[in-house]
């Protein structure tokens, strides 16, 4: 089937919702875009903006196990549990923590090197010729640390980096301060990687693409997907609360919220909300030139359009109970101490559910259970940078337009 031949119904307008549609409407189909809130209605709006082509090391590393019962109970420490969501967060933990060994990690970098390595291009390629265009911002992506041991002490995750082939510069506190005057003082070792960038304001972005989306004809609604009605061992219509509506395929962008209709369609890969926080700051004395990594907090500053955003944490507590006030206090407290002499005009806070595998590989592919029914989903802190190339290649599989990737790794119906 060729892509106009085709109609298809995409269900989330995250940026991989919003990406795979203009992939595919640009292929000829005619798409019909959903989503329960709206373009960037998500994760896709309070994440750090970096475009990080070099996250392909998973949280799950050798000695997370022994280290994560410490960080839980410090409060300098960005690991948090709401600890009555422990009973159901269990399973999913075992599977997790099991994935924290050197070959899991070896396989999970591969995949996620295939996903992420070109992810400056890729968001170039998808908004060129669109308003979104101006949002894209490449170049550096930094890391700070206290000091060189601090960096060596991090030497795992660089030399898995290494071998798949970044490229980065080693940098001391005075060449730290000559590439950005704005961060003089604040580290004494640092990292330079080039080929990365930073979207300066993500939800902005995502809008974007989908107004040019919209402009182009394609249909924007506001619903929630209930389910699927299926004959003959394929997908004939999507229930919705806008109403039933039919398609030749479907492709499920959902994030966290996919684990329902993931298990109704075959997909047995754990999945569980990593709830990431942020807080940004507005009209800030400084402008970073580049977005950093602070290794000692695990959390990222980059400036956005009249802000600083600071964004990182893992808690776990599932998706409905409230933010928290703790992670909050952390950002604050650790941005306090990078920035002391930081003044600014008010701030702004946000909390959103990142979706996690328990092998930190996205779910992207035929489901089992319906194979015109595609996913896209489980990206956890890599959503918006691996976002337009899972696009890419779920409107590359529809349409019948080769992959020439291999993508088992990623697949529905792995075990993980």
């Amino acid at each position: 089937m060729t892509g106009q031949d085709t109609e298809v119904l995409v269900i989330g307008a995250g940026i991989v919702g919003v990406a795979t549609a203009l992939w595919l409407q640009r292929a000829g189909s005619k798409v019909t875009l959903i989503d329960r809130i709206g373009p960037a209605g998500g994760t896709s709006y309070g994440n750090g903006g970096i475009l990080a082509a070099c996250a392909v090391v998973p949280v799950t590393v050798p000695g997370l196990m022994a280290k994560a019962p410490g960080m839980l109970f410090d409060p300098d420490q960005p690991l948090f549990l709401k600890w009555g969501y422990l009973p159901r967060l269990l399973p999913f933990l075992r599977r997790y923590l099991a994935n924290s060994t050197d070959a899991k990690v070896e396989h999970a970098s591969q995949a996620l090197s295939e996903l992420l390595s070109d992810c400056a291009d890729q968001h170039l390629a998808l908004a060129n010729g669109t308003p979104a265009a101006e949002f894209v911002k490449p170049g550096s992506y930094l890391f700070g640390y206290p000091d060189k041991a601090a960096f060596e002490a991090d030497s795992y995750a660089w030399n898995i980096r290494r071998k798949r082939g970044y490229r980065f510069r080693e940098l001391s506190a005075e060449e730290i301060a000559t590439y950005d005057p704005a961060l003089e003082g604040c580290f004494g070792y640092g990292v330079e990687c080039p080929e990365h960038g930073l979207i300066t304001d993500p939800g902005a972005y995502v809008t974007a693409l989908a107004d040019e989306f919209v402009s182009r004809g394609g249909m924007l609604l506001t619903g929630e997907v209930t389910g699927f009605d299926r004959e003959n061992g394929k997908a004939i219509a999507a229930r919705t609360s806008a109403g039933q509506i039919t398609a030749d395929s479907f492709v499920m962008t959902t994030g966290v919220w996919s684990g329902p209709l993931a298990r109704d369609l075959g997909i047995s890969v754990p999945l569980e909300s990593e709830r990431g926080y942020h807080v940004e700051f507005v009209n800030p004395s400084i402008t970073l030139k580049s977005p950093i990594m602070v290794a000692a907090g695990k959390f990222v500053a980059g400036s956005m359009n009249g802000r600083l955003r600071c964004a990182g944490v893992v808690e776990f507590g599932g998706l409905k109970a409230g933010p928290s006030s703790a992670p909050f206090d952390l950002l604050k407290r650790q941005v306090a101490r990078l920035f002391p002499h930081l003044t600014y005009d008010d701030t702004l806070e946000w909390m959103g559910h990142r979706p996690a595998t328990a092998d930190s590989i996205p779910v992207i592919g035929q489901t089992p259970a319906a194979p015109n029914v595609y996913v896209g989903y489980g990206h956890q802190h890599i959503g918006l940078s691996g976002g337009p190339k899972t696009g890419r290649w779920l409107a590359q599989m529809i349409t019948g337009q080769p992959v020439n990737t291999d993508l088992s790794a990623f697949s529905p119906d792995r075990r993980a």
